[in-house]
């Protein structure tokens, strides 16, 4: 029997990225490779990229320039790139990273394996040609559901889940429904991601994703519980919806409301112990959304609002919505409902045109938010985007004053308001258990990777994956430090 051809996935950028790659994995193993977890044990390094920011895709090119090294010294034969940057960039980036064997766009996804192969045998797979994704779908939302458009993290269409191998290895979610695609979990942590659609019909002027990710079109009710349940088999106790705009959903199904009568489905599925919904639009939050949100059982009272500013002006170049009182008095709606909700943003300084009576504004805005997580990002031209056009450019030294500025109250609001929290008791998820590092976990306003984490005053008797109540009793910047109000090994 011959050796199975072994293949590494790398990940750059967001949750949804982590998707596409467990999609990607599950395609793969499906189609007989093995997956490996070091790129210097595989036959060819798959390096999913991020293409959003100028930061985000250095680091991609790094990655990418990393695992072209292992092909001098160690078992690796090719490097493929995937994800945003080869969808936005394609042809571009092949010319410019020769080291790269393959430049892969969305539309190669469902062919990933033979792709692979074509490359791993010495074939040409002609670079990925970019085009503007959002003339892909109708223009009207309500006709987006039956367009043959590939669509990572939604399947292609009923024919390809039909086609899907019968025998599936272990740890495969079968392709159940239309838009359920094959996926393989990369790594056994008691959260995951679940895409609740892609793509986004907003049409912010510093934003460049929807170019290359799309117009907003949902995944079937049906087909986010489906993969709901078989996360919950494979131990996963929380699920986070991700999408480019979660407040949207629906809205291509008939209705906008949709997620106020999903939520409570997928808190109920056995073995989900908290459900957690990222990336909300200010402006699109409805009374309903709110009410569902704080007060459903096993829904995380959490609220990722994607503010980006509060002075009027800068946000009406931007092509968004609000000012700091409507933004203030939707945080009092939230917390007049759930006083211990989290809430979390990310804001733009130095935007073209912003002056120091918008700064001021900002930092009315952040002072009296009482925010428990802040990302904060200077200005930078992103190519094909509106505001890459404005002639009031602000110069390089005044956004980076402008960003150290707000960075630093930032860090010291959320540091207050993590104090805010002392002898407030939290239902934490233990993450992770280790003799010589302690255990640490999350609670309900901390999302992974960006809000925070709770440090166990001790790790005894506690798991991962458990789900167990804490009294707050002190404070490392944003983190909690806890201790666990149940009795070991309960």
């Amino acid at each position: 029997m011959p050796e199975r051809r072994t293949v590494a996935l790398v990940t750059l950028g967001c949750a949804r990225n982590e998707v596409d790659s467990e999609e990607l994995a599950g395609r793969l193993e499906a189609d007989g490779w093995q997956l490996v977890e070091n790129a210097e044990d595989a036959d060819v390094a798959v390096v999913n990229t991020c293409g959003f920011v100028e930061a985000a895709k250095k680091d991609s090119v790094d990655a990418l320039l990393e695992a072209n090294d292992l092909k001098d010294h160690g078992r690796t034969q090719a490097v493929v790139a995937v994800g945003c940057m080869a969808e936005r960039y394609g042809k571009e980036l092949a010319e410019a990273l020769p080291e790269a064997d393959g430049v892969l766009g969305f539309d190669d996804y469902t062919d990933i394996s033979s792709r692979l192969n074509t490359i791993l045998s010495g074939g040409n797979i002609e670079a990925h040609a970019p085009r503007d994704r959002r003339k892909l779908l109708p223009i009207s939302p309500a006709e987006r559901q039956d367009a043959d458009v590939a669509l990572p993290g939604h399947a292609q269409d009923a024919q390809a889940a039909e086609s899907a191998p019968e025998d599936l290895p272990d740890g495969v979610a079968p392709a159940s429904g239309p838009r359920a695609p094959l996926r393989r979990r990369m790594g056994n942590a008691p959260v995951a991601s679940v895409k609740l659609a892609s793509g986004c019909d907003r049409r912010c002027s510093f934003c460049a994703i929807p170019s290359f990710r799309g117009s907003f079109i949902s995944r079937r009710p049906s087909d986010v519980l489906g993969e709901t349940r078989w996360l919950a088999e494979q131990g996963v106790k929380e699920v986070m919806l991700v999408s480019e705009n979660n407040t949207s959903y629906g809205k291509d199904l008939g209705d906008i409301r949709l997620l106020e009568t999903l939520l409570p489905e997928l808190a109920a599925v056995e073995g989900i112990e908290r459900v957690r919904v990222s990336y909300l639009q200010p402006a699109e939050m409805r009374p309903g959304l709110i009410d569902v949100l704080t007060s459903t059982d096993q829904v995380a009272p959490y609220f990722d609002l994607s503010f980006q500013h509060s002075a009027p002006d800068v946000l009406r170049s931007m092509r968004r919505f609000g000012d700091t009182d409507r933004f203030l008095d939707l945080l009092e709606q939230i917390r007049a409902k759930a006083p211990q909700a989290g809430v979390r943003s990310n804001f733009i300084v130095g935007f073209p045109g912003e002056t120091e009576a918008d700064v001021a504004e900002l930092e009315r805005f952040l002072t009296n938010a009482r925010l428990d997580a802040i990302g904060v990002f200077g200005y930078s031209d992103e190519e094909g985007t509106e505001a890459a056009t404005y002639e009031n450019k602000l110069d390089e030294e005044v956004v980076a004053e402008r960003l150290a500025r707000i960075s630093r109250l930032a860090e010291e609001l959320t540091a207050q308001r993590a104090e805010e929290r002392l002898g407030e008791t939290l239902s934490v998820l233990v993450e992770s258990v280790d003799g010589e590092d302690g255990a640490f976990g999350r609670a309900a306003h901390q999302a992974p990777e960006t809000d925070g984490q709770v440090v166990f005053t001790s790790g005894e008797g506690l798991t991962v994956g458990r789900m167990v109540e804490a009294k707050v009793v002190g404070t490392l910047g944003v983190d909690l430090v806890v201790e666990c109000l149940e009795e070991a090994g309960r």
